[in-house]
């Protein structure tokens, strides 16, 4: 039987998604809380690894189990053994031939910025922050040279093993919300570091260090080091990936405004 999961997490104290050897990472911690459950090893999918201290509002994860169990058990079972920063939202029995990365359509990210001259306790480890003040209208108008499909090379890591380049953005939108402003973007798929990096160039912009046809050149030189540095983790959240709709998953609605501002 195939079980798919919708988790949010914390992770200012994870080592990122994936398993590590010190058993810090979000994976290590599910399955920990597996093993309790179901009492066997299970292994779990997830639908996009997030790095080290990126929170997920919407992360999906799929496992094979012959334990039989109703969906609500799998919720309230696994929160017991799963500590406070991570929490099961939903489960479904889904067709074997779901796949939590693979059947994903697209997957969004929201990246907040508190911009304001002094920082913020309140803020740390939950936004980026950025003390000059941002020019939202030309980071605007920057963003929307990078929609579209395209060679993301500048915007990959050197860690990067995805085999292509080749993306495509869906939505690249900034907003404004009083000192705070919130990065929406989507895309089929994201490189490693992909989207802190197109956080990080459009920065540049805002604060006018570059004007916004710069992020089109940017994009077109294909080399990383043309572009700016990679923004902190702290204020990344994957908040959303979408399946076909016969999968009959939950869609959760995008985090609101009131919690972050």
């Amino acid at each position: 039987m195939r079980i798919a999961l919708g988790l949010q997490y914390d992770g200012a104290s994870f080592t990122g998604w994936q398993t590590q050897p010190d058993g810090r990472a979000v994976q290590d911690v599910l399955q920990s809380a597996l093993r309790e459950f179901a009492q066997q090893p299970i292994e779990v999918v997830c639908a996009g690894r997030t790095d080290a201290g990126v929170h997920a509002t919407a992360q999906v994860v799929h496992l094979d189990c012959e334990l039989v169990r109703e969906e609500n058990a799998w919720v309230r079972g696994l929160n017991r053994f799963l500590p406070s920063q991570v929490a099961v939202r939903w489960a479904r029995r889904v067709p074997a031939e779901f796949h939590a990365r693979y059947s994903a359509r697209s997957r969004s990210y929201q990246y907040w910025i508190l911009n304001d001259p002094v920082r913020s306790p309140l803020h740390e480890h939950r936004a980026g922050w950025i003390f000059r003040p941002l020019d939202e209208a030309a980071m605007e108008l920057a963003a929307q040279s990078l929609v579209g499909t395209h060679d993301f090379s500048s915007f990959r890591s050197a860690q990067c093993q995805a085999r292509s380049p080749v993306r495509e953005i869906q939505l690249l939108r900034i907003e404004r919300h009083g000192r705070m402003l919130r990065i929406q973007v989507r895309a089929n798929a994201f490189l490693h570091h992909m989207v802190r990096n197109l956080v990080g160039t459009l920065v540049w912009v805002g604060i006018g260090r570059r004007p916004a046809a710069w992020a089109a050149e940017v994009l077109q030189a294909r080399d990383r080091f043309a572009a700016a540095p990679t923004l902190d983790a702290a204020g990344l959240y994957l908040t959303r990936v979408e399946y076909d709709p016969a999968f009959d998953l939950p869609q959760p609605p995008e985090p609101s405004l009131a919690w972050m501002a």
